[in-house]
């Protein structure tokens, strides 16, 4: 959708509602934390953000396991129906200069169409509407620049990525001094399975992994526990959407409980390891340099020191049972 460009030169008066949690991040990383008045339910970081209004909710209850999430997300989505809510009076209220949001998946955040509805009838100037799409870290760079150009900072975007792009290439070169590339599948949904797609093959790739399933720029693909048998990673890690360490502990279960996971050599030997999903790995913005430190971290002990271990991610040993690391 499309909507008439204001002018925001005015950055004082700026006023931006994100309905997206790594379009927060970006927005608050390019300097505009007080121009935000408005959030997603999701929007947690950097601290303070909490305190805005929140303007959508889903329609499932996140605490449930991760199999009834999974059949709850399918039959909305089979029924043409919107995972999330819009407060549409909330939002009007608020009139947002801007607002950010993404149209890469329907099942991760409000998208376009629940955002179209909720304008439609809009009285006024009308905001400008950035819609993100990210698929690799190359497109992720780009979207920092479309954000900062659109709140009238196009300088601040490029430094942003330029920066964060440096921390990439150094943290590759030095795991490219790794003497193996370990066999890697990362896990984006526990129950059922799913592969990790869009740029977290390129994290594991740069943090010198090898990874098995999922395609860089590519959605993320449903698997068997049978292929991942077949594949024989050296390495799991398992960092599901939406799921803190914690959670994502209690939501291995199902699939520990399973002998056919359990006899994996990765599980056996110890290399089964949790991140936090929803801190870093499937936020497009700019701590993705920190999961790829994470990644670092789990792969290259050897070369880099556990300084996010117990934060961002923990190593499940293999014995006795399936218990976290410290």
């Amino acid at each position: 959708m499309s909507y008439r460009r204001r002018d925001l030169r005015e950055a004082a008066t700026l006023r931006i509602v994100s309905l997206l949690p790594s379009a927060t991040e970006i927005a608050c990383a390019l300097g505009f934390r007080d121009a935000l008045v408005g959030r997603s339910h999701e929007c947690d970081f950097p601290a303070g953000v909490g305190a805005l209004p929140a303007l959508t909710a889903p329609k499932l209850d996140v605490r449930a396991a991760s199999r009834a999430i999974d059949d709850r997300v399918k039959q909305l989505v089979r029924d043409g129906l919107s995972v999330y809510r819009v407060d549409a009076e909330r939002l009007r209220a608020l009139a947002p200069d801007v607002i950010l949001t993404q149209s890469q998946c329907a099942v991760c955040a409000a998208s376009p169409a629940d955002l179209e509805a909720a304008l439609g009838d809009w009285t006024g100037a009308p905001p400008v509407v950035v819609s993100l799409e990210p698929a690799t870290l190359a497109d992720v760079w780009e979207d920092f620049e479309r954000v900062a150009l659109a709140l009238g900072a196009g300088g601040r975007g490029r430094a942003l990525a330029a920066g964060l792009s440096s921390r990439v290439a150094d943290l590759g070169e030095r795991a490219g001094r790794a003497a193996a590339r370990p066999r890697t599948a990362c896990l984006e949904w526990l129950d059922p399975p799913m592969a990790a797609g869009n740029w977290v093959p390129e994290l594991v790739a740069i943090a010198q992994g090898d990874p098995i399933f999922g395609a860089t720029g590519a959605h993320s693909p449903w698997i068997s526990v049978a292929e991942l048998a077949a594949g024989d990673p050296d390495a799991i890690v398992a960092l599901p959407c939406g799921f803190d360490l914690e959670r994502t502990h209690e939501e291995l279960a199902p699939l520990l409980a399973r002998p056919d996971f359990a006899a994996l050599r990765a599980v056996r030997e110890g290399r089964l390891y949790v991140a936090d999903g929803n801190a870093y790995f499937n936020r497009p913005g700019p701590r993705l340099v920190d999961s790829l430190a994470i990644l670092c971290e789990m792969l290259h002990p050897e070369l880099f020191a556990p300084r996010r271990r117990g934060v961002g991610w923990k190593r499940l040993s293999a014995h006795p049972g399936p218990t976290l690391a410290r």
